[in-house]
């Protein structure tokens, strides 16, 4: 089902019981954003992602499918504490496709690896049959180098740790919905797809024992996947989530929880208590980083389970999503 691809509970079902039955490295079965290739010792170790890009429609505002292939890799290096260096990068083009398209789209690339520092240093070329791609298709693999004082490890996350986001929530997924002219929705919100090394990296001296991206499936999904089967829990605050107004107009009108929504230009941050201020001084300095703000904390209650706390004063779970709500989005 399509659900099986939407980064939610389906997901990881899919995930669980067929493709870890077989594909059984230990790098693999870490389930991390990329692998941590052993190195040297002394040496800062290699990390090493791969990633596609099936979005519709291919341009949104704010971005397109050649800004989000590259942004998309780089960043799933950067939550890792690792420089983004190189990308390998493939297109599977449709028959017919028009050359000006592939040339915008080229034109973003470049763009986006300038803004990101990483360089593409392969590439391969497939032209598939009419109706055998729906335009174009991205895949993406990207090689970093380590950075971080510290390894940026679920593991390490503790009770007392505080949880930080750099800006507002929902842009993406709702840009990309909106610009299907599903729905009769005429909204311009525009995509927040974007590079984050040059952020995150002002952190690198600081103790963050957990960072991600949270793109498919949205916050719900990743800080879910932070706490699966770990003794401590996660409360967000709800009065402290920065949902903007028309990204909750669209949920409320379309029943989807802002929650769920792909982000591509975020980054969720678990930082010792610490070291909190510091980060976000660190994040408010980046253009990225001016929303920044505490969202919530690691607790010692509710092991295994994200919760918050709302405006009323009462607290209630905050589950991953279980389907599909937003086709195509990445």
């Amino acid at each position: 089902m399509l659900a099986h691809g939407g980064g939610g509970s389906r997901s990881a079902e899919l995930t669980q019981r067929l493709f870890q039955r077989y594909l059984r490295d230990p790098l693999l079965l870490e389930m991390e954003d990329a692998a941590r290739l052993p190195g040297a010792p002394g040496v800062p170790g290699t990390v090493f992602t791969t990633d596609s890009f099936v979005v519709r429609p291919l341009f949104f505002p704010g971005g397109d499918i050649g800004r989000l292939a590259v942004c998309g890799t780089v960043n799933d290096l950067a939550v890792m504490g690792a420089e983004p260096l190189y990308l390998s990068i493939a297109f599977i083009i449709e028959e017919g496709f028009p050359f000006a398209g592939l040339e915008r789209i080229l034109a973003s690339i470049a763009r986006a690896c300038r803004e990101s520092g990483a360089r593409i240093v392969c590439a391969d070329t497939k032209v598939v049959e009419r109706g055998k791609a729906d335009g174009l298709f991205i895949n993406t693999s990207g090689i970093g180098r380590l950075a971080f004082a510290r390894p940026v490890v679920a593991s390490r996350a503790r009770p007392g740790d505080v949880v930080l986001i750099n800006g507002p929530l929902g842009l993406h997924g709702i840009s990309v919905l909106t610009a299907r002219g599903e729905f009769g929705l005429k909204a311009r919100i525009r995509s927040d797809v974007a590079p984050l090394w040059g952020l995150v990296s002002g952190c690198r001296a600081l103790d963050v024992p957990f960072m991600r991206d949270p793109t498919r499936g949205g916050l719900a999904q990743t800080l879910n996947e932070l706490v699966l089967g770990k003794k401590f829990g996660l409360r967000l605050e709800e009065a402290s989530l920065p949902i903007p107004k028309n990204v909750a107009a669209v949920c409320d009108l379309l029943g989807f929880d802002p929650l769920h929504v792909a982000n591509e230009g975020k980054v969720v941050m678990v930082v010792a208590a610490a070291d909190a201020e510091k980060a976000l001084r660190a994040l408010r300095r980046h253009p990225l980083g001016r929303g920044a703000r505490r969202i919530g904390a690691i607790t010692r209650e509710n092991a295994g389970r994200v919760t918050m706390a709302t405006r009323t004063g009462s607290e209630r779970n905050v589950m991953p999503p279980a389907g599909e709500i937003l086709p195509r989005i990445c």
